[in-house]
């Protein structure tokens, strides 16, 4: 699968229909995106049964602002709905893997059930 451009439009339709999408938000002025800009489409070719999606922090700013991006490129991981990793900084390949492979790991009712619990201790 190619790699989506996510805009304010079609966020919640491509993060609602899709259980485990990543997010690359960017800028084209930004060195370290366009270092990171290979290894993450890179990915996006291994793993295929993945949704691959960039935000442009310029075009998009007020998604950016929505999610509080303030350094670039920032990666974030959504799996069913909830974030499950934001991170800023260029990744190296093995990083990405590995990140990657550990989201797959995740148990979604755990993380569902730690969220609701955290939630109920705020009250």
């Amino acid at each position: 699968m190619s790699t989506v451009e996510l805009t304010k439009e079609n966020f919640d339709e491509v993060v609602s229909d899709n259980d485990f999408v990543l997010i690359d938000f960017w800028a084209s002025w930004c060195g370290p995106c366009r270092q990171f800009a290979p290894v993450y489409d890179a990915a996006s070719k291994r793993h295929d049964d993945l949704v691959f999606a960039k935000v442009d922090t310029e075009a998009q700013q007020e998604l950016a602002a929505a999610f509080e991006i303030r350094s670039i490129p920032t990666l974030m991981i959504v799996r069913e709905n909830v974030a499950v990793f934001a991170q800023p900084g260029a990744l190296p390949e093995a990083a990405l893997e590995d990140i990657i492979g550990q989201a797959r790991k995740l148990d979604m009712d755990e993380v569902r059930k730690s969220i609701e619990d955290q939630q109920k201790e705020r009250k």
